[in-house]
């Protein structure tokens, strides 16, 4: 997992509440369990038209949010059924920090562990972030996940919280194979021990 310290980037306004992970990623992209190529399906039936033409009046469709690297979006983001692959698809669209008043659980915490900054803030400061986003490439936000700011383009800090285990994780790049794997001389030295004490198994 990709570490995650300090985001500037172009920032992407979706003021929409309710979007929930069949929108993030509608069900039929479902096939598979690897968590590349799910970025062209993110959004899929608000980016496109039935005839599958890009759909112009999507956010994420128009210049410069194509390389959008932060969302900031409405209230309870990721609601619904409960699937990896939306995080999945949102990180392999490019977006590494997604801002908004409210979060679905089941989400939020998919997000830490796929290496997406998940931040919550109050409603009116997210609509003035959006209004930062809509000035285009020249208002970038800035992340700065050590010190837990939000950097708006006129210099204002806004400060979040996070819990310092999900911070950890992600200002080391750690998902969960990560953290057992920080642990690996003492899981070799207890593997290492086991044939001194384990009843050998008859016919082994």
């Amino acid at each position: 997992m990709d570490k995650f310290t300090t985001l500037t980037a172009i920032t992407a306004p979706l003021n929409i509440d309710n979007i929930d992970t069949d929108k993030i990623i509608p069900a039929r992209f479902l096939k598979t369990i690897k968590r590349t190529g799910l970025g062209k399906s993110a959004f899929a039936d608000m980016r496109y038209t039935a005839d599958g033409a890009e759909n112009p009046d999507f956010v994420l469709n128009q210049e410069p949010y194509r390389k959008a690297e932060i969302l900031v979006t409405g209230d309870n983001f990721g609601c619904g059924s409960s699937r990896e692959h939306a995080p999945w698809a949102l990180l392999d669209f490019g977006i590494r920090c997604i801002i908004a008043p409210s979060f679905a659980d089941i989400f939020f915490n998919n997000s830490f562990k796929n290496g997406i900054l998940p931040i919550a803030l109050p409603e009116e400061i997210c609509a003035q972030l959006r209004e930062d986003a809509a000035m285009g490439s020249n208002a970038k936000l800035t992340v700065d996940l050590a010190r837990q700011v939000v950097i708006r383009p006129n210099g204002e800090e806004i400060p979040f919280q996070v819990d310092p285990f999900r911070k950890h994780c992600l200002l080391n790049g750690l998902d969960d194979i990560g953290l057992t794997l920080e642990h690996a001389v003492a899981i070799d030295s207890y593997e290492a021990k086991i044939p001194s004490w384990q009843p050998k198994i008859q016919g082994a």
